[in-house]
């Protein structure tokens, strides 16, 4: 029987990652497995995991090296990876990782428990299933329905709107771990959404390969805008949006963020470079004016809406004039939030066919040197922060500060900067309003009142 078996997991990479193991342990517990955080009790850990650049892939090997160790020390009886490492590398992973059990790639999740069963050779009947707080379910289409199991702080939780990617940036092998741009229709996102409200978010956080395209592939045209007015008339606090592409940011969409109650004074907009003949090498499908044009009315809105960014540092051809310039516009234009990484040459991409590949020892310089710049500006915006009130969500307690901590709406979990503040008492995930007194390197620090 496979009952009562026992699951730890790893997730690995981007928050829609999250997702994939959210539904897979979803599949898993319904059929009586038990999801438990100590990995060297667990009877079976599953690593999910990310391969987009090369860093990724040795983050990916070494945990699930170091969950193999479970295996002679632990309880561990299966070791099962899952995801892009497995997508893209399986025949490489296959033979060097033989402590694995069994490989699934990202479109595999729904075969996990037959996989379990093979392994320990189990059949039997299924324990009936009864769902809890963490799992909610969805109908996908008219004869099937998906579960989650939540991993998420229970007051938020990430919609993927879509898998897949067709920009064909040089220099990402997205496309070909994901596969075509796949939206999922709006009718069933409301319904998931709907299910998150009932398991007690009060956040959505939107995210997809591409965000800005979805709905071209079913309806003919970008939906975004309409499935965000959807979501807005829900029950819910507050929508935040990721990985909105520049040039498919549109006037209305922008306005929609700045007068909508409901949105989140957000948006991530991954622009990787500034430069016109990087982005082009890049084939990104804008120029630097274009971004400048698309910041300048962000920032004209009545309301202030905080930006996020993706950087590219060592792009191949990338001279020191071209980043200079990427340097002068993080002086300039100062992104409120910025996710900087070296470029990664990755087989199977155009830009590995390129020459002049950047030093490594060069890469990490540029990459240092944004780091530096952009601490710059959050240490100069958090100091005109002093003195004003923030609405925050209450996430957490720093026992070492000795303060809770928690995020405005201008920033997102995970990957932004956080508010500590003191006081009395904190519900989480409910919103308080919170002074600002202090800053700590890139945080803000504060009283509530």
């Amino acid at each position: 029987m496979t009952n009562h078996k026992s699951i730890a997991v790893t997730s690995l990479g981007c928050d829609k990652n999250r997702v994939d193991t959210e539904k897979m342990l979803s599949i898993l517990v319904k059929e009586g497995y038990t999801v438990i955080s100590e990995h060297s009790e667990a009877d079976i850990i599953i690593v999910n995991t990310c391969a987009f650049i090369k860093s990724a892939k040795v983050e990916a090997i070494e945990a699930i090296l170091d969950s193999s160790e479970h295996k002679k020390t632990g309880n561990c009886k299966a070791l099962i990876v899952t995801g892009c490492l497995p997508q893209k590398h399986a025949d490489e992973i296959a033979k060097d990782l033989p402590e694995v059990d069994a490989f699934l790639g990202v479109k595999d999740y729904e075969k996990i428990v037959s996989v379990l069963e093979n392994i320990f050779n189990c059949k039997g009947d299924i324990l009936s299933f009864e769902p809890n707080k963490n799992i909610f379910t969805s109908r996908t289409d008219s004869n099937h329905i998906t579960t989650r199991y939540l991993t998420t702080p229970p007051h938020l939780a990430y919609l993927r709107i879509s898998d897949g990617c067709d920009n064909h940036c040089s220099y990402c092998t997205i496309p070909s771990i994901r596969g075509r741009y796949t939206s999922t229709p709006i009718e069933q996102l409301v319904d998931e959404t709907k299910y998150l409200i009932d398991c007690g978010a009060k956040e959505i956080i939107v995210v997809a390969q591409d965000s800005t395209s979805y709905g071209k592939d079913i309806y003919g045209d970008i939906k975004l805008l309409t499935l965000l007015e959807k979501l807005a008339n829900l029950n819910l606090e507050q929508i935040r949006l990721m990985y909105a592409y520049p040039h498919l940011v549109s006037d209305e969409l922008i306005k929609f963020i700045s007068d909508c109650d409901k949105m989140a004074k957000y948006i991530d907009c991954p622009i990787q470079h500034i430069d016109t003949r990087i982005l082009k090498l890049m084939n990104r499908p804008y120029g630097e004016i274009e971004v400048k044009n698309l910041i300048e009315k962000i920032r004209n809105q009545k309301n202030y809406i905080a930006i996020r960014t993706t950087l590219m540092v060592g792009f191949p051809f990338e001279s020191e004039g071209e980043f200079e310039n990427l340097c002068n516009f993080v002086r300039e234009y100062k992104p409120d939030h910025i996710g900087c990484f070296e470029y990664s040459k990755e087989g199977g991409t155009s830009a590995s066919k390129l020459k002049n590949q950047i030093a490594p020892k060069i890469k990490k310089h540029r990459y240092n040197t944004i780091g530096e710049l952009h601490q710059q500006n959050a240490f100069a915006f958090n100091k005109s922060q002093i003195g004003k009130t923030l609405a925050v969500r209450y996430e957490g307690i720093d026992f070492d500060k000795s303060l809770f901590f928690g995020r405005s709406q201008y920033n997102a979990p995970d990957i932004d900067t956080l508010i500590y503040f003191k006081g009395e008492f904190a519900d989480i995930g409910s919103m308080y309003k919170v002074k600002i007194t202090n800053t700590d390197d890139y945080d803000l620090i504060g009283e509530m009142l």
